[in-house]
């Protein structure tokens, strides 16, 4: 080939980089045309709208609470109960748990049995005069009515003791030892259990669980760890006579004891 002519422009060459950016451009064009032919394919034509798949999300699991987090959500109906003799004095120390909107309390029927007045307070502090409403001896579970009701009743939520298993977490809240609204943790221990209870009553169809109960927790809600009520504590277990917790506590299902005050028994 000759020189090109002195008075022709000069021809000025691509540099490697510009070509291969050119041809990448237009690799991308050739790509996106193909994605949008395949789209058209799959979905119909541009101006039907794409139904996408939808993904059924998966059952979620029932969140467990913290300790704390259950301990918050019962205490607004633990009540202290005093059992009195006929002058007024305490004789005896339980607890109780408010079961219904109407303020019914339900607690251990030994705590208050023979007693010649019975006082509740509440958790904001109201102090009232109770009766027993219902008892159930054989379970050992008295429900009280009280004469004067806290502005504000919060109900206690209760559960199924029939979805219990061994093992599963549990939170204790009573009055042990004249410590008021105390908490404890432990397990279930076993299921439909017997034991004796106070005066020697023989109690059957009890959980079993090992977070620490002592004279006071008597009547006292055993909560599992979705804040439910599942049972209502009744006695402990312990070879000697002192009384006091060596790891096994008794409770009464929550459906027995709400049965027993679900009548309208004798005024005690």
């Amino acid at each position: 080939m000759g020189q090109p002519d002195a008075g022709d422009p000069p021809v000025q060459r691509p540099a490697r980089s510009h070509r291969l950016l050119i041809i990448g451009s237009a690799l991308v064009a050739l790509v996106a045309l193909a994605l949008v032919a395949v789209v058209s394919f799959r979905w119909g034509a541009s101006d039907t709208p794409a139904v996408l798949p939808t993904v059924s999300p998966e059952p979620t699991a029932v969140e467990e609470l913290t300790a704390k987090e259950v301990y918050d959500t019962v205490a607004p109906s633990v009540v202290i109960i005093e059992a009195l003799d006929a002058g007024g004095k305490t004789t005896a120390t339980g607890t109780g748990v408010i079961a219904s909107a109407q303020g019914v309390i339900l607690t251990a029927l030994h705590v208050v049995k023979g007693a010649g007045g019975v006082r509740v307070t509440f958790a904001d502090g109201t102090q009232s005069a109770a009766t027993v409403r219902a008892a159930d001896e054989e379970i050992d579970v008295a429900a009280l009515a009280a004469a004067t009701l806290p502005q504000i009743v919060v109900p206690a939520v209760l559960g199924s003791s029939g979805r219990l298993s061994v093992g599963d977490g549990v939170v204790a809240v009573g009055n042990q030892l004249g410590m008021v609204r105390s908490a404890t943790t432990g397990v279930v221990s076993g299921l439909d259990r017997s034991a004796t209870g106070t005066g020697g009553l023989r109690l059957s169809g009890l959980i079993q669980f090992d977070a620490a109960v002592n004279p006071g927790s008597s009547g006292g809600p055993l909560v599992n760890t979705r804040g439910e009520t599942v049972g209502i504590v009744v006695a402990l277990a312990n070879p000697t006579t002192a009384g006091t917790f060596i790891g096994i506590g008794f409770a009464v299902p929550i459906g027995a004891a709400a049965a027993a005050g679900g009548g309208d028994g004798p005024q005690q």
